[in-house]
């Protein structure tokens, strides 16, 4: 079978996005660039590849997100390695990496990321701004060890660290200047409800935020003042409608200046305030 009638064959068998998922799959399958596979695209496919893909439409048929069969996401236009103990990075996390981006201006900042996941918060915002080093931490042992291959991957390593904790049992030690969280904010009466590719394949650890949401935002932000210095940050991503209740929590623990942030689709995506400044 030639590349074209594979790339074909592929697309034959998915439905929503099967023009953009059926060339991925292939690329990976042949391990080719997008440039060989239309320039090879009436050359034979290496029969033990045809194969190998023939394997991946299948997993994506039977609802596996495209991201695990890959092994790999993009991020704030940086490449991640993912597996099935990661939350895939989305692009609804851009708007938080994004606005601490633009809060820290390339200033030196110390940063803890909590429920760091594949790492993409921290390795982003040290990868974009030299001045910046970072403790993930996660309940996972095997999303860290995911995590550290990804700070590697993306040239952070070296100022990007990773530790194992349980933050519900857990108190994080240091000062910081910035604490961030994407926790997990789905409320647990709601995860059967989700998409196959979301409540079968991510991890349940990542999703469950209790029976209102908000289990992971409350302790957080109980911990946070005494982790932050002066002047500090405190942000989190929070689902669409969760804005203005982890707004109140936080203006509840002391915060200053809290602005709940939208994201492209206009959505409530990211609440974030400030340490009081020590006199």
């Amino acid at each position: 079978m030639v590349i074209g009638a594979l790339v074909r064959k592929i697309r034959g068998m998915l439905d929503e996005n099967a023009e953009f998922e059926a060339n991925r799959i292939v690329m990976k399958a042949l391990d080719i660039p997008r440039t060989e596979l239309i320039i090879k695209n009436k050359e034979e496919a290496p029969k033990e590849g045809a194969e190998r893909a023939i394997k991946m439409a299948e997993r994506r048929i039977s609802g596996e997100p495209l991201q695990y069969i890959l092994g790999e996401t993009e991020f704030m236009s940086l490449r991640f390695k993912v597996n099935r103990s990661t939350l895939i990075p989305r692009c609804d996390t851009e708007t938080l990496v994004e606005y601490l981006l633009e809060f820290m201006d390339g200033k030196p900042a110390n940063i803890l990321d909590i429920g760091t996941g594949t790492g993409c918060i921290a390795i982003s915002l040290a990868r974009y701004n030299k001045n910046v080093s970072a403790t993930g931490l996660d309940i996972s042992g095997e999303a860290l060890r995911t995590a550290l291959e990804n700070a590697r991957l993306n040239g952070v390593a070296d100022r990007v660290s990773f530790a194992e904790m349980n933050i519900l049992d857990e108190t994080p030690s240091g000062i910081y200047d910035i604490v961030v969280s994407n926790p997990p904010y789905i409320e647990t009466d709601v995860i059967d409800s989700l998409q196959t590719e979301v409540k079968d394949y991510e991890p349940l650890s990542a999703l469950d935020g209790g029976s209102d949401g908000l289990k992971f935002y409350r302790r957080i932000v109980g911990q946070a003042m005494g982790l932050l210095r002066g002047g500090g940050m405190l942000a989190f991503e929070t689902g669409f409608d969760q804005g203005e209740a982890v707004s109140e929590l936080m203006k509840n623990a002391g915060f200053e200046d809290v602005k709940i942030i939208k994201d492209l689709c206009g959505n409530d995506r990211v609440v974030a305030g400030k340490k009081h400044r020590n006199p």
